[in-house]
């Protein structure tokens, strides 16, 4: 008998699991394979096992989970998002469920069960959460059930950086080679794994009620739930724990399967050898490593001849030297003889135990060491090296990156770079006339590269040797972008779908290493400065792949010695023979303990808090049996027990902030106007002393939040909308809970646009968009300001009195105070002075710093941030590290005002903090015994702009530019070696002291478009929304310019712009860049005859410095006479041969005024047109059409060419009987506009069955527009541009009117072109229209119209870490959702190294949901129909038997 089974399959990203249900829903098979990245044919071994079992049966079957998209296009069966099949099986099995809290191997999802149902997954950067468990675990030598096994008894919890396995391996592996407990450490990393779910994933959103747990880590692991339950304080009634929960989302595919059509077992047995056979392409496969066996051949010969001469230790007398590198994952030991041949040498991995594998090790020499050798000196380097000094008596301890140079030396003379692969760190030695010019360190983002290799290896049960070998054969490479280690993974992923061999991914992956390592690490942009003497050391260069892909990519042959993992080691025993033959002692012998003592070694391990400052370290404290004592866990040397001998250096960032806040409070019973409380946050460690003076006089009693710890960013964990937000502002919202702990009923945090202007020459002086308006962020996120009926003072304030005092004495929110004139006036003016006082006070102590530092002969190190870089909880103590190392700390703002950037600089000075780095950079490039270390929150988009031109600055002197990353993770490791290579190169630099002192000249002499240029130079423009540019292309060539549009976007742009812009910069800066600097390579243009041009906005987004990117890239690229042209209408960068007239004015409004017509009756009809091409056919007659008329036409031509497009369209037959969905793009203007920019959002969403709406260009115009006019209204200033500002908007509404009416008398139902004003009012209840950077407001009143035209799905579109985004597009979704609660709204991010899948799965997601929303529209009408009609039915048939009555 043919019997009907339903079988639904979940394709992770590490298992696949199959479940198959009767008619009757029972479970009658199930199974669950790991495949090993292997999907394909796993999948078809489970099918065909299905087939074998069921030869009689037929199937629906529906296939979902994150591998299961494209196995699902070539088996031809249904593909169901998994957060919908998770939902489908918790509505039916578990309905009790409030939240659903799900990881899989690769994925972590939160599903909210509400009146509508929201969902979370990770995005671009939550690495993992099962692979990232398994990585954690390789770390500890066990797997995750020992993890669990070891969380069992645990003690104590670190910190441990959860946002992805990159970050989180920085802070293990600290704490395994300081011997913490592994029992702690794996609870410390499940709680990593709760923190990243809770902050990253739940974006603002608590986790409330019934929690169910799902999925194979929370199915198996104990300890994991355990630490979720515990964190999230549910109850034992709160907890949900299903039944084969790992199996839950494979039966919610099979209940969805019910509706798709049978399949017999035949033609399942003919899909799976479609499926055998697919080959699916979307990554692009590059140059293969070989050309053939040939080229192999020839690369090995060359390489074999950099090899150290070896000698036999057996029959060795003589003196030998003992080097000792102590890596982060690896041990290497080497013995050298007096003339540095090698007798000996031990290479292993540390099995999580530094000093354990030391000791065996020389365990193991010893027993080879002939007694006639004699073992004169011994040195050691590497992350252990203190450790490892102090426990093993070892004479000399040196920094690695010595001891690596003084390798290189021996194998090349002249190296002029040495660049370093090690297992979790890179380095890159850069030499200039023999000795070190600078040193780069991988900050902790892209670490990992050596063991990513190694750990993926594993994941395919390979060793290492054979995914080399693999690697070497490939024909095709697969391209797998240059973002960090855990986007590879998705890549990867998406690579194995698409039936890439396992050597194609392997010689990508080695490719992949090297980008990062040379864009990220080295951030070179011109290979040939890396010299012509290149050694290459560290394991990961022992993988013949990886090397031969550094040789390709920089196109050049390298050395590499045959003890290239040695290096350290190797270069450690040569220092120890320098160091004894210096100190003139030959009858020394080492004092490293010896076979016997090693035996009767004990050691100790204790663990305290220190107490001897504000940063309370959690200590290790190893005790050896010797005596010795050795303390880790310390940020600076104090819990050591060693502060340096010079107690008491000048810190002046400890100076700064007792300066900044140590303020009394007024006593409660003089507080006429009581109590207000300020947050400890961002801009507030700059403003303090304003605020508190200003409120303090108007009698009110002013309550600071307490110092940052981790605990206060714990506490504000629930309410972080952006998981990628820097942790300045994430740790606000801690600070906020903080005050509402304490009682405080007002709290008063205002949105600064401005600072006060410190240099006349700058461009502008705006505070950094998350500085600006993050407490908008706030107020819409933290729930208990509205639980607790809490005021919340934010709006935007100007800083200079008169227009403060006008602007409150205005404002409703300060009505209630009764303040006066005259009184405001007052408090103003003596907080101005008291801000003044303070900063007078910081400069002052600044000059007395510099002066102390000359007197002594001190070195001193400027700690250059933000302001709010001096809180101890974000700087993580490193200003206490620098002085426990014997020299003195300054901040930037100290010695800003002791020297001036030489303007023009190339970047755009727009920001306030940012110049004072510019004026630090200034004082210090002239001063011997300085040095500068900027800090960078991760995450800080701005710093992409200043981080280059500092650095610029300090190399036009001479000097090493230092930048160290900061943000949740609080390992200083790195740091120290970066602070002790830079320690080291500044002393080499002052003992050799140079004849001439270069001269820092930095300073930018732009090209200038003359008028001349005009007659014959081509203008290359940008692609950046393809109907609107294909238009302004026509205008500007009718108004005399030879503009070319660069059309066309590849990878190999994407490529172009991350080799020459900032990798922290925002995708559309390296769009933009890549297709400038990609057409001038091309070969296609006159390089004397070409120009560039590109917008400015003058805001204060990182946008206005697009331009600033453009020279940097085009200096680099060797393309320094191409003039680029600022396009902007605030006065910006004045051309002589470009000008804005009148007539081009009207043509560009033309221009959008078309586009947006066309792009609004294109997308329209193109959804539901009956003629498929019909739509693009008649758009593209128009859009001819439309540059002719841009080019020349009467005001007459131009309004009945509105009414005919119109009209032409509304001939288009169009099948409105199915319902779509419709769908809105907002976000940021490049990406919603650009396809490639966001992956070709609206194809795929049309794809899904969706009609697209984009928005209007003209809104965003006019959204600029306002921009003066709301600065006037919110600030009193900009009076006269106000006016002309308006009267801009009036011209356009004008001109917009033929649209209006044209659109009114169609019957298709098009979105009017959008009114600002009645959107401006109508976002007010959001935030306040003071939010200006990027989209600014624009970006949230236009989700707010898109709801009030019946459009609740949204995808929000933005470049991976935009900082207005962060307020005006994640930020308000929560308080939206409140306001609209059919709202369907997915953020979405865009970056090079983005993965495509997570991106297709969440707009899949969005289009699942706003179906089902549809779908349950629609049964309502009917059911209300319904009753309409049996009304009408019993009225009329009430009528019937009256008048039979009658």
């Amino acid at each position: 008998m043919n019997k009907l089974l339903h079988v639904g399959l979940d394709v992770g990203s590490t298992t696949v699991k199959i479940i198959v249900i009767d008619n009757e829903q029972n479970t009658i098979y199930k199974d669950y394979q790991r495949h090993f990245s292997d999907t394909k044919n796993t999948v078809c071994n489970v099918l065909e096992n299905l087939a074998k079992m069921f030869p009689e049966s037929s199937f629906t079957i529906a296939l979902t989970g994150s591998g299961a998209m494209s196995a699902s296009n070539f088996l031809g069966v249904e593909f169901i998002q998994e957060v919908v099949s998770c939902k489908r099986s918790v509505e039916k099995y578990i309905p009790e469920t409030d939240v659903v809290i799900e990881l899989g191997g690769e994925d972590a999802k939160i599903i909210y069960f509400d009146k509508s149902i929201e969902q979370r997954m990770n995005g671009t950067c939550a690495g993992g959460t099962g692979a990232f468990l398994d990585q954690m675990a390789s770390l500890l030598h066990t797997d995750t059930a020992g993890l669990n096994e070891l969380a069992k008894s645990y003690k104590t919890i670190y910190p441990i950086a959860s946002r992805c396995g990159v970050f989180a391996k920085t802070d293990v592996q600290p704490l395994i080679n300081e011997g913490a407990a592994k029992e702690d450490i794996a609870a410390s990393i499940f709680q990593a794994v709760v923190n990243q779910t809770i902050s990253g994933l739940a974006c603002g959103r608590p986790i409330r009620g019934n929690v169910a747990f799902l999925g194979g880590p929370l199915n198996y692991l104990s300890e994991l739930r355990k630490r979720f339950i515990e964190t999230l304080n549910l109850t034992p009634e709160e907890i949900i724990v299903p039944e084969e929960a790992h199996l839950l989302v494979a039966k919610g595919a099979a209940l969805d399967s019910l509706n798709t059509k049978a399949i017999s077992v035949e033609e399942l047995k003919q899909k799976i050898e479609n499926l055998r056979n697919s080959h699916d392409n979307t990554t692009y496969p590059l140059e293969p490593l070989f050309k053939d066996e040939k080229d192999y051949e020839e690369f090995k010969q060359r390489h074999d001849k950099a090899k150290v001469v070896k000698k036999d230790i057996s029959t060795y007398e003589g003196d030998c030297y003992l080097g000792i590198d102590a890596g982060s994952t690896t041990t290497k030991l080497v013995l050298i003889d007096k003339e540095g041949n090698l007798l000996y040498s031990l290479y292993g991995s540390n099995e999580g135990n530094p000093l354990k594998s030391v000791i065996n090790m020389l365990k193991k020499l010893y027993e080879v060491l002939p007694e006639k050798a004699v073992l004169r000196y011994s040195g050691v380097t590497g992350y252990g090296e203190k450790l490892i000094q102090t426990a093993l008596n070892v004479d000399l301890n040196e920094i690695e990156t010595i001891a690596h140079y003084t390798a290189a030396k021996q194998f090349e003379p002249n190296v002029t770079a040495i660049i370093d692969i090690g297992g979790q760190d890179m380095k890159y030695i850069k030499m200039k006339n023999g000795a070190i010019d600078n040193i780069m360190l991988n900050e902790a983002c892209s670490s990992g590269c050596g063991s990513f290799i190694e750990t993926f290896a594993k994941s395919l049960n390979l060793e290492i040797s054979d995914f080399v070998k693999e690697a070497i054969k490939s024909k095709s490479p697969v391209d797998l972008g240059s973002r960090c280690t855990v986007f590879m993974n998705s890549k990867i992923k998406q690579a194995q779908k698409e039936g890439y061999s396992v050597g194609d991914i392997s010689s990508g992956l080695s490719y992949s290493v090297i980008k990062n390592a040379i864009q990220k690490v080295m951030k070179v942009r011109d290979t040939s400065t890396l010299g012509n003497h290149i050694v290459v050391q560290g394991g990961t260069f022992y993988n013949d792949a990886v090397l031969r892909a550094f040789e390709k990519i920089v196109g050049k042959n390298v050395v590499r010695p045959d003890i290239s993992g040695l290096m350290g080691a190797y270069g450690m025993a040569l220092l120890s023979k320098e160091q004894y033959e210096s100190n003139l002692d030959m009858e020394y012998i080492s004092t490293i303990l010896r076979t016997n003592e090693l035996d009767k070694l004990e050691i100790k391990v204790t663990h305290t808090r220190c107490n001897n400052c504000e940063n309370h370290c959690k200590l290790t404290i190893n005790k050896f049996s010797n005596g010795a004592i050795h303390v880790s866990g310390n940020r600076c040397e104090k819990g050591a027990g060693i502060a340096t001998e010079k107690k008491n250096l000048p810190n002046l960032v400890q100076y700064k902030y007792q300066r900044i806040f140590d303020y009394k409070p007024l006593d409660e019973q003089y507080a006429t106007r009581g109590t207000i409380g300020i947050p400890r946050v961002l801009n507030m460690y700059e403003d303090y002393p304003f605020w508190f003076t200003f409120l303090t006089n108007l009698g009110f009693r002013v309550i600071i939040s307490d110092k940052s710890t981790r605990k206060t960013y714990e506490k504000g964990m629930e309410s972080m909308p952006s998981e990628s937000v820097c942790y300045p502002a994430k740790i606000s919202h801690g600070h906020i809970e903080n005050l509402i702990e304490k009682g405080i009923k007002t709290i008063f945090y205002p949105c600064m646009p401005y600072s006060r202007k410190e240099y006349e020459k700058a461009d502008n002086h705006y505070n950094c968009p998350i500085v600006i308006s993050y407490s908008e962020v706030l107020k819409n996120n933290v729930e208990n300001l509205k639980t607790n009926k809490i005021k919340f003072l934010n709006p935007f304030l100007p800083f200079d009195s008169k227009n403060l005092v006008k602007k409150i004495m205005e404002l409703d929110e300060f009505k209630e105070y009764n303040f006066t004139k005259i009184e405001l006036q007052e408090a103003a003016e003596k907080a101005e002075a008291e801000y003044q006082k303070c900063k007078k006070d910081i400069r002052d102590k600044g000059t007395e710093t510099v002066r102390y530092i000359e007197e002594n002969n001190l070195r001193g190190i400027v700690l250059a941030g933000r302001p709010y870089h001096i809180d101890p909880e974000i700087n993580h103590g490193i200003d206490t590290l620098i002085t426990s190392l014997g020299l003195c700390v300054l901040t930037e703002d100290s010695i800003s005002d002791k020297a001036e950037a030489k303007r023009p600089i190339r970047v755009v000075d727009q920001w306030v903090f940012h110049a004072r780095l510019y004026a630090a950079a200034e004082f210090v490039g002239k001063h011997d015994n300085l040095e500068l270390i900027q800090l960078n929150s991760f995450g800080c988009g701005v710093d992409a702009v200043t981080t280059d031109q500092v650095e610029e600055i300090l190399s036009s002197y001479d000097k090493m530019y230092t930048l160290i990353k900061i943000d949740e993770v609080n390992n200083l490791g790195a740091v120290r070696i970066r602070i002790r290579s830079l320690l080291a190169s500044m002393n080499k630099r002052i003992n050799k002291k140079q004849e001439e002192k270069p001269m820092g000249d930095y300073g930018i002499n732009k090209k200038i478009f003359t008028k001349e240029m005009r007659k014959d130079y081509t203008i290359l423009c940008p692609q950046m929304a393809p109907i609107h540019f294909e238009l302004l292309e026509s205008a500007m060539q009718a108004s005399g310019y030879k503009l070319e549009l660069l059309r066309d976007c590849t990878n190999h742009t994407v490529e172009t712009g991350l080799k020459y812009v900032n990798n922290d910069a925002c995708y559309p800066s390296i769009l933009v860049t890549g297709q400038m600097i990609e057409a001038l390579e091309s070969g296609k243009y006159d390089l004397n005859k070409t120009a560039l041009i590109m917008s400015q906005t003058g805001g204060g987004c990182r946008a206005t410095n697009y331009i600033g990117f453009i020279r940097k890239a085009l200096k680099d690229a060797g393309f320094n006479n191409i003039p680029v042209i600022s396009f902007n209408v605030v006065g910006m960068e004045k051309m002589p041969g470009f000008r804005l007239t009148p007539k081009m004015v009207e043509r560009m409004i033309k221009c959008v005024i078309y586009a947006d017509l066309l792009q609004k009756v294109l997308t329209k009809n193109r959804a539901y047109e009956i003629h498929k091409g019909e739509t693009q056919k008649l758009f593209d007659n128009w859009l001819e059409k439309c540059k002719k008329y841009v080019q020349n036409s009467t005001n007459k031509e131009f309004k009945q060419s509105i009414y005919d497009i119109v009209n032409d369209f509304e001939k288009i037959e169009l099948d409105t009987s199915i319902k779509k969905p419709k769908v809105g793009i907002v976000g940021e203007v490049l990406i919603k506009y650009h396809p490639f920019g966001n992956n070709f959002a609206a194809d795929m969403l049309e794809k899904e069955g969706a009609e697209v709406i984009l928005p209007d260009f003209m809104g965003f115009v006019k959204f600029m527009a306002t921009h003066k006019i709301t600065f006037n209204s919110l600030l009193n200033i900009n009076k006269t541009s106000a006016k002309i500002s308006k009267m801009a908007i009036k011209l356009i509404d004008i001109l917009e009117k033929d649209i209006k009416l044209a659109l009114a008398s169609s019957k298709k139902g098009y979105l009017q072109p959008c009114d600002i004003w009645h959107l401006e009012d109508k976002v007010k209840d959001v935030l306040s229209i003071g939010n200006q950077t990027g989209e600014g407001w624009f970006l949230t009143a236009e989700m707010i119209e898109y709801m009030e035209n019946d459009i609740p799905n949204i995808i929000c579109v933005q470049p991976f870490a935009c900082l207005p985004n962060h307020v005006v597009g994640k930020g308000v979704i929560k308080t939206i959702r409140q306001k609209y609660p059919q709202a369907n709204i997915a953020p979405v991010d865009y970056d090079p190294g983005a993965s495509e899948t997570n991106q297709a799965n969440r707009i899949k997601l969005l289009m699942t949901v706003a179906k089902d929303n549809l779908q349950k529209q629609e049964n309502e009408k009917k059911v209300l129909d319904k009753e309409n009609l049996d009304n009408d039915f019993s009225n009329s048939n009430n009528t019937v038997n009256l008048c039979n009555i009658d």
